[in-house]
Formats: structure tokens, C-alpha cells, sequence
């Protein structure tokens, strides 16, 4: 049973996201400095964030859709944007992350769509399903 509404990929995605988190957290602490797990840590929470934030925009604009639908979504990004902007440059210019592992975090989301597309296409039997 559906609780939250969303689709069964939606909700896939949202778990794996902080299944490759936690991973990615776990490695580093195991193999890193604490200064690199916290970018991670920080880069990872940054990415999932900004993915929820994008979804209910998205499920919002696409809820009351009209003719400023367009104009809606972009103002939603622009400040989605510039608040991810202004949280980065103070986490780079602070220097209590490690750089390299604020990117591994803030990959987070990207690699779980990219291995969700490779998944989806290798279940695929004939080329012809795939397009």
C-alpha cells in the first residue's frame, strides 16, 4: 500500500539515495580524514535536500498547472539555486570540509539516476523495448 502517493521509482530512488550516503559515509570514515566524511556527509545532505526540494516544486507547479506554470518553476529553481550557491561558498570558503568529498557527497543523487537508468536498461530484453 501507497502511503505517501509518490510512484514506486520516486520512493526507490528517495531510499537508495541515503543507502549510497550511508556507504559513501561509511567508507570514508573507515579509509579517510574526518575532515573528508564530513563533505561527504555535508555534500551528500546538500544533494538529497536540493533533489525533495525540486520534487515538491515540481509536484506543485505540475498540481495547479495554468500559464504561469513555466514562469513558476523557473523562479523555484533560481532560489533553489542561489541558496545551494550561498551554502557552498560558505562550506568552500569556511575550509572545514574537504573539498573533494563535499563533490563525492554532492554526487549522491546523480549516481543513484545514472545506476537507476543502467538497472532500468539492462532489464530490458531487445532493443526495440529500450526505445
Amino acid at each position: 500500500m501507497n502511503h505517501t502517493g509518490k510512484d514506486p521509482l520516486q520512493q526507490r530512488l528517495e531510499i537508495v539515495n541515503w543507502v549510497i550516503l550511508g556507504a559513501f559515509l561509511l567508507g570514508s570514515t573507515l579509509l579517510l580524514s574526518s575532515k573528508f566524511t564530513l563533505g561527504v556527509l555535508i555534500g551528500g545532505l546538500i544533494s538529497i535536500v536540493n533533489y525533495h526540494w525540486l520534487y515538491r516544486d515540481v509536484r506543485k507547479v505540475f498540481q495547479r498547472l495554468n500559464d504561469r506554470a513555466k514562469s513558476r518553476i523557473m523562479f523555484r529553481y533560481y532560489i533553489r539555486f542561489g541558496v545551494t550557491a550561498v551554502a557552498l561558498f560558505f562550506i568552500v570558503s569556511s575550509q572545514i570540509v574537504d573539498v573533494i568529498g563535499l563533490l563525492v557527497g554532492l554526487s549522491t543523487v546523480i549516481i543513484n539516476i545514472v545506476l537507476t537508468a543502467v538497472a532500468a536498461l539492462t532489464k530490458k530484453n531487445c532493443v526495440e523495448e529500450v526505445n
